[in-house]
């Protein structure tokens, strides 16, 4: 660690960092690759909110509750919304 400061103070580049300073490839994909884990995964996801959604309802039917349902529903569904179109955007631009 001291060596390397005292060539850095010294303005003197070490022979190794030298050869190795320059980039050999680089390589570019133009699209994301599609996981099927992980489609599948937000697709249980939407499962699981449909079925909170739906349990969400009855509760507030049934119980007296200050509040409607869209209070608690709404926002879980712009989430998903908004992770499943940041995925999809990901993964379906040119």
């Amino acid at each position: 660690m001291f060596a390397n400061f005292l060539q850095l103070i010294a303005r003197r580049p070490h022979p190794e960092v030298a050869r190795g300073a320059f980039v050999a490839e680089v390589v570019v994909r133009e699209r994301e690759p599609r996981h099927p884990k992980v489609e599948r995964l937000i697709f249980v996801c939407w499962v699981l909110i449909a079925v909170k959604h739906v349990a969400i309802i009855w509760a507030c039917r049934h119980y007296p509750v200050p509040f409607h349902q869209l209070w608690i529903n709404f926002p879980t569904w712009l989430l998903g919304a908004l992770a499943t179109g940041i995925y999809l955007w990901r993964v379906r631009r040119n």
